[in-house]
């Protein structure tokens, strides 16, 4: 089941980029990440309200609340750069520059949470490495 949510999360990530493309033309690229932002909110909250998910927010502890304030504030910072990016570049290309971001969360997470790294990790990462530079250049 991950595999058909990262697929869909793919597909909206792909239309993301076009469809932002395509609204930030004349307009500052921080207040459209800042739209962009506002209706993300609006629909995450929404989402936890109808599944009823908001009783457990009291249940969170300090570590917890620390690690999603910081990965929020990453968030933030990660859309800012790539709005700005996709507004004076072309989409394809900051994509593919965008991606290699797979190559720091694979060392990321074997770094910060252990995880194992296999041969068949290193050549996928070598191969998007690759395939990034090829897309750029």
């Amino acid at each position: 089941m991950w595999f058909l949510f990262a697929l869909a999360s793919a597909i909206f990530a792909a239309l993301t980029s076009v469809l932002a493309k395509m609204g930030i033309e004349g307009i500052n690229s921080d207040l459209a990440t800042a739209i962009r932002t506002s209706v993300v909110l609006v629909m995450a909250w929404g989402i936890v309200f109808i599944i009823n998910a908001q009783s457990s927010i009291s249940s969170l502890d300090k570590k917890s609340w620390i690690f999603l304030i910081l990965s929020g504030l990453c968030t933030g910072a990660s859309w800012l750069f790539y709005y700005k990016s996709i507004q004076i570049g072309q989409v394809s290309k900051v994509v593919a520059i965008d991606k290699l971001s797979i190559i720091i969360t694979i060392i990321f997470s074997v770094v910060l949470l252990n995880e194992k790294f296999s041969i068949k990790s290193i050549l996928g990462a070598i191969l998007i490495v690759f395939g990034s530079l090829f897309m750029v250049l």
